[in-house]
């Protein structure tokens, strides 16, 4: 039956079996992988990726740094800054873009434009902008995430019904009551939808750049390791950063299932 429900605990059951399934078609690949080639890295086994999570948590021999600790702290910081501002000015942007007729004359077309250039092809352009250091990054995430958010937010601004408009005016509200009371109220699940799908693209426009002039995060750790064919520190982090994303999501979630019980409990989530 389509959209049938299922019970929480075969939900549950099934998600543990696909990633039971996902493990054991590693190991799967890795044992035969290293039956052609005993001393292979690309896939390592369950003991050298335990090596490789002990040189992550331990401190170097030379700089006395814990990779882990170091990496996790600039991205996160970086991923967090930088989507927060893109969030912020996304939101903003395109609440007046839906709200006001001019607004959305005047920065209709260059929100367009902009949503349209990869900000991985545009590197070089925050480089001579900001330089390298971790104005960059946020830059270069908030961009890429302003101009596709406020598009999401303009399009949710759009669907909200016109009776409720007319009715707040009817009752005397003012045009920031309308747009606070009304408007944002309206479209806060759909904004924490289009956050989460942010996430994704966010996390690789920041990876991309730390990998082209990091000095310290998890895509300059893993544009070193990877040279070194040192996969056992490769897949960890990239586990890491499934997790770091998957947590994000899940806080961003569950403030929908906080401030928008009305949403989910009418079938949208």
């Amino acid at each position: 039956m389509i959209r049938g429900r299922l019970g929480h605990r075969k939900a549950m059951a099934f998600s543990v079996i696909s990633v039971v399934v996902l493990l054991l078609l590693y190991t799967w690949l890795s044992i035969r992988q290293h039956q052609i080639n005993p001393s292979d890295t690309t896939i390592p086994d369950w003991g050298q990726l335990c090596d490789g999570v002990k040189q992550m948590i331990s401190p170097h021999p030379r700089t006395g740094e814990v990779w882990l600790f170091e990496d996790s702290l600039a991205t996160g910081y970086r991923l967090f800054c930088g989507l927060s501002w893109g969030v912020l000015g996304g939101f903003v942007i395109g609440v007046l873009m839906g709200c006001f007729r001019i607004v959305e004359a005047v920065l209709g077309p260059p929100v367009k434009l902009f949503a349209k250039i990869p900000p991985t092809a545009a590197l070089a352009v925050f480089f001579v902008v900001t330089g390298t250091e971790n104005q960059m990054y946020l830059a270069m995430i908030a961009f890429g995430v302003l101009p596709v958010l406020a598009q999401s937010v303009y399009l949710a601004v759009r669907e909200v019904p016109q009776e409720l408009i007319d009715k707040s005016y009817t009752l005397g509200a003012s045009n920031l009551e309308v747009v606070w009371c009304v408007i944002v109220r309206f479209i806060l699940p759909k904004l924490l939808d289009a956050i989460r799908l942010q996430i994704g693209p966010a996390m690789v426009y920041l990876i991309a750049a730390e990998m082209v002039f990091g000095h310290v995060g998890f895509g300059y750790r893993i544009r070193l390791q990877q040279k070194l064919l040192n996969m056992s520190v490769v897949y960890p982090y990239l586990a890491l950063l499934a997790i770091f994303g998957f947590m994000m999501d899940y806080v961003v979630s569950l403030m929908q299932r906080l401030f928008c019980g009305w949403y989910v409990q009418g079938g949208k989530r």
